[in-house]
């Protein structure tokens, strides 16, 4: 684990470039017994090449046997403990699309979903268009809650954010969303006392909202995720002395980025925007946190293929960042998303750290199995930071 103190303490300022291109839910399953991942699957030869120069291994997100959120996820990957810093998802999605989040306000990530009968049918409300997002947000603005202002802002497709506003407001919430179909969602509940009231708040909410909604199937009912408030985090400039910056086109990687301080730079979906902005901006920051979404989208569909497809295109695009030379190219995943499970799992993420100071280990290709054999081996993802910061030769000697 990055130790804030020590890093604060021995950190050097240069001039060099660490890049850590997150490709999310990047580690997959065999579909069959004997078959092979997603990564294992996918012909990725520049990826391959690159792993026969670098240090690889399996990072775990959290814990052994422990399945991450997004969340937690990724700010292991920037060094921070996720059991420390716990962070709600409905502060990172408001963030995400730059909701002016204040001390009292509590925010959730909510999703559209399909009910039938009382129970989910579809989480996801078949991925609605924004569009339609957007219209049912409208009228969900319509809800008034005694003794505190609501706020609901559409986000992308299904999600949306919900923030409550007033005085003696207090995260310490249950979310609503079951995590499976054919099971009615759940009511919001209070995990410490003195957040009592605000879970009755965000009930009365999703009753309002539910007979708001009941003629609009698809999305004819909502469930709610990540309910907290915004809780502070020292930034990567503090911690590690970088001028950190993010590229990512979904608001919720946009969100925990600035959480840790970054700038969040404008770009495009495509992988190849991300790329140019990556381009376009490598002289003004020393850390890029750059992120690729569909692998994880395709993962949660169970679409093996689109998953293997997506891979594929990734491995296209990385001689355009080693042409840029980065002293230190990061390639990972913040968790891993098997088409088989369908969800987020427990496994290990393959992982890579290329720079000219590293010892070359003895795998010959990027995926589960080669990683398993790298000089990493099985690490905890919260210890990458340090390592690459060492190998930017921002890490000053420690004692005599």
């Amino acid at each position: 684990m990055a130790d804030f103190e020590l890093m604060q303490e021995l950190q050097i300022a240069n001039d060099s470039k660490i890049v850590m291109l997150v490709i999310d839910g990047l580690g997959g399953l065999p579909m069959e017994p004997g078959g092979p991942t997603e990564l294992e699957a996918a012909r990725t030869p520049n990826l391959d090449h690159l792993a026969a120069k670098s240090l690889c291994g399996l990072s775990v997100p959290i814990g052994p046997g422990i399945t991450p959120g997004s969340g937690p996820a990724h700010l292991a990957l920037f060094g921070y403990d996720p059991l420390k810093y716990e962070i709600g998802r409905g502060v990172m999605e408001a963030l995400g699309i730059g909701f002016d989040l204040h001390d009292e306000d509590v925010a959730a990530r909510g999703n559209f979903c399909t009910v039938e009968k009382g129970l989910i049918t579809d989480r996801r409300a078949g991925r609605i268009l924004t569009e339609k997002n957007v219209e049912l947000c409208q009228l969900l603005r319509g809800i008034k809650l005694p003794g505190v202002q609501v706020f609901v802002e559409a986000v992308k497709e299904h999600r949306f954010v919900l923030v409550l506003r007033g005085e003696g407001l207090e995260g310490g919430l249950t979310e609503t969303d079951p995590q499976q179909l054919g099971v009615p969602p759940l009511p919001v509940e209070a995990l410490v006392p003195e957040a009592e009231r605000t879970a009755q708040l965000f009930n009365q909410w999703i009753t309002q909202a539910r007979e708001i909604l009941a003629d609009h199937r698809p999305a004819n009912m909502v469930t709610l995720r990540g309910l907290a408030k915004n809780p502070g985090l020292p930034s990567m400039r503090e911690v590690y002395g970088l001028r950190a910056a993010a590229i990512a086109s979904y608001p919720m990687y946009r969100g925990v980025a600035k959480l840790v301080g970054m700038d969040v730079l404008d770009t495009g979906e495509a992988f190849e925007e991300e790329v140019e902005t990556l381009r376009a901006h490598f002289v003004d920051y020393d850390f890029f946190f750059v992120h690729v979404k569909k692998a994880d989208s395709a993962g949660e569909d169970g679409d093996f293929e689109r998953k293997v497809s997506i891979l594929e295109h990734v491995d296209e695009l990385v001689p355009a960042i080693l042409d840029l030379n980065p002293e230190v190219l990061i390639i990972t995943g913040d968790h891993s998303t098997p088409a088989l499970l369908k969800s987020h799992s427990w496994h290990p993420v393959p992982t890579l750290l290329h720079s000219c100071y590293c010892r070359a280990d003895q795998t010959d290709e990027f995926s589960e199995r080669g990683c398993s054999r790298g000089a990493l081996g099985r690490f905890p993802a919260v210890d990458l930071m340090p390592i690459a910061m060492a190998n930017a030769l921002r890490l000053a000697k420690y004692g005599a």
